[in-house]
């Protein structure tokens, strides 16, 4: 397929959101990101549904992947673009055979032995992290660094996705050690203008040479 997979991975979080998730996806949508999550492990079922749908079905509209955090079955429901899960979460061919092949699984790996296991499955990506030290998750995994990260790249030719304390200043590191697509969190919807802030990352990554995958 010769394809360019999306160098920004944005996660939306209602935890440190200011605005309705859907007006800042679309506003990031606006900038050129073509790779959202939403990230709500608090929400019951039947809001985490509603909102999905309501994300996914405007951003299809706008050429924009949709992935839902953990959750298959909603990720099916909502007619998302794929779905994320973690370690702790369902394996990704249990996730697989709920969402179908037409949807992207991606997993989160946190140690170069998750990489490889997660080599051997049917995962569209693997993001692996955190590179740096983060403080969106609770109870973080061990920080990895950009020089495990160089190590992970070499273990799979699935698209790299780097996760966890990314910021604009350290884009082109993280980039340089082999991530195909940096995920951000904080840095990205914490800032003043998140749409002009997408833009320096995108700006960044273009300055840099996309691996082709698949």
């Amino acid at each position: 397929m010769n394809l360019v997979f999306p160098r920004l991975y944005a996660i939306l979080d209602p935890s440190l959101l200011t605005t309705a998730e859907l007006v800042l996806a679309e506003t990031l949508a606006g900038f050129g990101v073509e790779l959202i999550q939403y990230r709500n492990k608090k929400a019951p079922s039947r809001e985490l549904f509603e909102i999905s749908l309501r994300l996914s079905t405007a951003l299809a509209q706008r050429g924009v992947r949709f992935i839902v955090n953990d959750r298959p079955d909603i990720a099916l429901l909502a007619g998302a673009g794929g779905v994320h899960v973690g370690q702790e979460d369902l394996g990704v061919e249990e996730a697989r055979a709920i969402c179908g092949r037409q949807r992207w699984v991606g997993v989160s790996t946190h140690t170069l032995e998750q990489v490889a296991t997660a080599d051997r499955t049917s995962a569209d990506y693997i993001a692996f992290g955190p590179i740096f030290p983060t403080t969106t998750k609770q109870n973080p995994d061990a920080v990895v660094g950009t020089e495990l990260l160089r190590r992970a790249r070499q273990m799979t030719h699935k698209p790299l996705v780097a996760i966890g304390g990314i910021t604009l200043e350290r884009a082109a590191e993280v980039y340089a050690a082999g991530a195909d697509s940096l995920a951000v969190v904080r840095d990205l919807i914490c800032a003043a203008s998140p749409g002009e802030r997408a833009r320096e990352y995108l700006k960044v990554a273009a300055s840099t040479k996309p691996r082709k995958v698949g």
